[in-house]
């Protein structure tokens, strides 16, 4: 389909890229979104059901071609922006000593409890029969243990973590372990 001339689509492609320009503020980038509206244009012309509402349409795609670039540049991360050489090993170090500090200030019963299943890898089951207690009881003790050791680690420490379980701040409320 022949809608335009190709004066036209010279004058349309100037007007579409100073469009872009003025939202992006980047030359290179005008010029990679513009290339992108015409290849989507050329992809979609089919489509088109009025011929004479061509140019609203490329001004649509266009207006969507510079979303999805905003959209598509907020999601990713700019390497040289990572700090890689960042202590957030530390801190998961730092908070993982801290809590085995305050393991030991737990009550005996509890203290024994949460050793054998979270650091010697003893399941609860393992844990009742060792322990001489129910099942329902090695896992009631537990989570108790855990709960006492959380709100130990929340009276001494600010800790925040990302997504994927790595400490990003680790704050003392007072001087403790870390």
């Amino acid at each position: 389909m022949e809608i335009l001339v190709q004066n036209d689509w010279k004058v349309l492609r100037r007007e579409l890229r100073s469009f872009i320009l003025k939202r992006v503020h980047d030359k290179a980038v005008a010029d990679d979104l513009t290339q992108d509206v015409f290849l989507k244009v050329h992809a979609s012309i089919d489509r088109l059901k009025h011929a004479e509402k061509l140019t609203a349409w490329i001004y649509q795609i266009t207006r969507n071609t510079i979303n999805d670039y905003f959209r598509k540049k907020s999601r990713s991360i700019d390497p040289l922006d990572i700090d890689w050489d960042s202590d957030s090993n530390n801190l998961n170090e730092c908070v993982a000593s801290c809590l085995k500090d305050l393991i030991l200030t737990l009550p005996e019963k509890y203290r024994e409890a949460l050793q054998l299943a979270e650091l010697d890898q003893v399941s609860q089951l393992q844990l009742a029969e060792r322990l001489g207690i129910s099942y329902s009881g090695a896992k009631s003790r537990v989570q108790r243990a855990r709960l006492l050791l959380k709100q130990k680690m929340d009276e001494v420490l600010v800790v925040k973590t990302d997504t994927y379980g790595n400490v990003i701040v680790c704050e003392d409320k007072n001087p403790c372990c870390c």
